[in-house]
């Protein structure tokens, strides 16, 4: 079964090229359940096989993730608030409640941005307290796309190096998750640290 949707998956993404890369990464970015390794693995095969080049892949994708996550940007600026103003005391949300995701993000939004990024099953909705905050949208697309490079990246040479070998795919994203969870965890804990030494 898995077999078979990758393999269906690598002629999607053969036949549509970079366009439906990108259309797919956007997809991803949004809050439907479209795991992005099953977008760009495939994409990173075929740049094996010599059928994409590694370069426009990783622009693709990082352009389509950013295109994906202004979308939600936009939705949770223009009709979130909105609705959370209105609505929101019914799921116990206050209006106060988002005067703090406010000062969060004017305060923290490019770390939580861009580590958001790498983060499963967080980077589909990082974007949604960025536009509900109204975050500064040159450092939000900036961050997306520093986050979405790197995230690319990986899966592209994931595909790259390892092809459809799915078990030996699915050990290395394993680790690399782990990895890059740790790796915000620390990134995290230094900006703290970092912030609070600059206070003194």
């Amino acid at each position: 079964m898995i077999a078979a949707i990758s393999l269906w998956l690598v002629e999607t993404i053969g036949s549509l090229g970079y366009i439906g890369v990108f259309i797919l990464m956007a997809v991803e970015s949004s809050v439907f359940p479209l795991p992005s390794e099953v977008v760009v693995i495939p994409a990173g095969y075929l740049v094996y096989k010599g059928e994409m080049n590694y370069i426009l892949v990783v622009l693709a994708g990082t352009f389509g993730s950013l295109a994906g996550a202004l979308c939600n940007y936009y939705i949770a600026m223009k009709l979130g608030r909105a609705l959370l103003l209105r609505y929101g005391k019914y799921i116990f949300f206050r209006p106060h409640h988002l005067e703090k995701v406010e000062v969060f993000f004017n305060r923290h939004g490019e770390i939580s941005t861009f580590s958001g990024r790498l983060l499963i099953g967080v980077r589909h909705f990082i974007s949604l307290p960025a536009g509900l905050a109204k975050m500064n949208l040159i450092k939000f697309s900036l961050y997306t796309i520093l986050g979405s490079f790197i995230w690319v990246n990986i899966l592209v040479l994931l595909g790259y190096f390892i092809g459809e070998n799915q078990e030996l795919i699915h050990q290395y994203l394993t680790l690399i998750i782990i990895t890059l969870a740790v790796a915000v965890v620390i990134m995290g804990i230094i900006y703290i640290w970092r912030k609070k030494a600059a206070k003194r």
